[in-house]
């Protein structure tokens, strides 16, 4: 955790020490949490495809089936994380420029960006990126498609198991889709702050 973080949360401690009481927690109804009675056992993936799919994003099942993505879209040029090129390297045709190194200064030259995740919910459909385990956090905001590549074993069922089993990090992003914002008028624009695709692949 950084010095400054440190000192921020000091003085908030300093400054709530002398109330006599903290404030109850809000009363709040457990029949309106739908999400996870409707939530069937079983297969994570499957849940997260569907809840993933419901926010619109992309899920993808193989090397095979991003590479069709790409191609549709035309998107040719791109980053991916070096240590995942090896797994992905023989799904791609000589068509594809791909580099395992993202050049900052040429950010606008990449189409695409592969990086890893650490983890995801099935019960939302959010894919969890964090700073040490993205290899270039710019790959996965800047490209107008970003593919988070993550592993059966790092989807979790919900929430809670995914806010334990997270990484000793200081900066933890949530993904729930495509980047999206609304005017006042509430129109949904998406790939707006971020991708406008946002896939997740399931690799192993």
């Amino acid at each position: 955790m950084s010095t400054e973080r440190n000192e921020i949360l000091a003085r908030v401690r300093a400054a709530l020490a002398p109330l006599p009481r903290r404030a109850p927690l809000p009363e709040w109804d457990h029949e309106l949490i739908q999400l996870r009675a409707a939530q069937p056992p079983g297969d994570t993936w499957a849940q997260f495809f569907q809840r993933f799919a419901a926010v619109n994003g992309t899920p993808l099942k193989s090397g095979a089936e991003l590479v069709a993505l790409l191609e549709q879209g035309g998107w040719r040029r791109g980053y991916c994380d070096p240590a995942l090129w090896p797994a992905l390297e023989g799904f791609f045709p000589a068509a594809f420029q791909v580099e395992t190194t993202f050049d900052r200064a040429r950010v606008d030259d990449y189409d695409f960006g592969i990086t890893a995740a650490v983890g995801a919910v099935a019960e939302t459909g959010t894919l969890i990126l964090s700073d040490r385990g993205t290899s270039s956090r710019l790959a996965a905001l800047a490209p107008w498609v970003h593919v988070a590549v993550v592993r059966p074993d790092q989807i979790h069922s919900d929430l809670s198991a995914a806010l334990a089993a997270l990484p000793d990090d200081p900066n933890i992003v949530w993904v729930t889709g495509p980047s999206k914002t609304a005017d006042v008028e509430g129109i949904l624009i998406e790939g707006v702050h971020g991708p406008g695709v946002q896939a997740a692949l399931l690799l192993g």
